[in-house]
């Protein structure tokens, strides 16, 4: 991803693999300090997943990767590697998607940090295609609403629903991202927007209940969201608040779009009904980083992710094309040769 440092613009990954250790951008410091945390055993790319230092399904499968990677190269059991980094977070499949493989390479004696760079360069590569296909959708003067971080930080590089919009900008196509600040964890105002900072596309972010308000006034042209896990029927869970935007933008007739590489489509679940939802601390709901916002006595419910139905989705943007949430279930165990919208 493009960073602008005093020393001028640095490409960098969100996550890689260094000397035996797993680097990533502390997504928890941003936007005020950008820090690199490194993981040097297991447990340490499990506490990066479990308490978010890595955020995002693809960039969560590629951590779980390189943590395969590096559990292999130190001797470590791998069924318990295996175990300690798939009960990190329940809800995004690029994790389990990304852990079956790994132990399928290592279990067949291939290179370990071949396998995971491979994977990481896949994802990444597949995530540039989404962008060369949604940008095909976005007009110049657009203005895009996004929900969340689908950027390059949840991938490693381009993002999902992040790249159509890189794509366009870098095409020269004029666009305005409007950016949902995404409560409770701010992913939208801290790490969205400084990835359009970062970028130099125009943006504002907005209270997450005010996407709604734009969208009555004519003010917002499309939605693109990412996703943590697409089911057979093509509902998608994605971070919470989505649904409404999606029941918003149906209300006004606004096109919506899901933006996700095949890893992380699950077509073991027949419908979203049989996602499992993370559910985290409520602490991340009764404080804004350090201060309490809520009563000392207020208790609070913090469902990570929701799930829309298929029914309000207009299209899915894969590496594949884009396809109608009924017509992703041909995506399964295919050689790609499936025709999009």
């Amino acid at each position: 991803m493009r960073i602008n440092t005093a020393q001028g613009i640095k490409e960098l990954r969100a996550v890689w693999f260094e000397d035996g250790t797993v680097k990533m951008i502390d997504q928890r410091k941003l936007p005020a300090n950008f820090e690199i945390y490194t993981a040097k055993t297991t447990e340490e790319v499990a506490y990066a997943i479990k308490d978010m230092v890595v955020r995002g399904a693809p960039a969560i499968g590629i951590t779980a990767a390189y943590g395969m990677a590096q559990a292999a190269l130190q001797k470590r059991n791998v069924d318990e590697a295996f175990n300690l980094l798939k009960n990190t977070r329940p809800t995004a499949h690029d994790l389990f998607f990304a852990l079956k493989l790994m132990k399928e390479k290592i279990e067949s004696g291939e290179n370990v940090i071949r396998a995971a760079e491979s994977y990481a360069n896949d994802i990444i590569g597949r995530c540039e295609k989404i962008g060369e296909y949604g940008e095909k959708l976005i007009r110049d003067g657009y203005r895009i609403l996004t929900h969340c971080n689908a950027g390059a930080l949840a991938v490693g590089d381009w993002g999902t629903a992040t790249a159509p919009l890189r794509k366009a900008h870098r095409n020269g196509k004029k666009i305005f991202v409007w950016v949902d600040e995404t409560r409770p964890r701010l992913q939208g105002a801290r790490l969205t927007a400084w990835e359009m900072v970062q970028e130099g596309i125009e943006h504002a972010v907005i209270a997450d209940n005010a996407a709604g308000y734009f969208m009555k006034r004519g003010e917002i042209d499309m939605v693109i969201v990412g996703a943590d896990r697409i089911t057979k029927n093509g509902d998608v869970a994605n971070k919470i608040g989505t649904y409404e935007k999606a029941v918003v933008a149906h209300e006004n007739g606004i096109p919506f779009y899901v933006a996700a590489p095949i890893s992380t489509f699950d077509f073991s679940l027949e419908t979203g009904d049989d996602i499992p939802i993370e559910e985290r601390n409520e602490r991340e709901v009764l404080y804004c980083r350090e201060c309490r916002v809520a009563p000392e006595d207020s208790k609070a419910r913090n469902p990570a992710f929701d799930v829309t139905p298929a029914k309000y989705i207009t299209g899915i943007i894969t590496e594949r094309g884009i396809f109608r949430p009924e017509d992703v279930w041909k995506l399964n165990g295919n050689d790609g040769q499936v025709h999009g919208m």
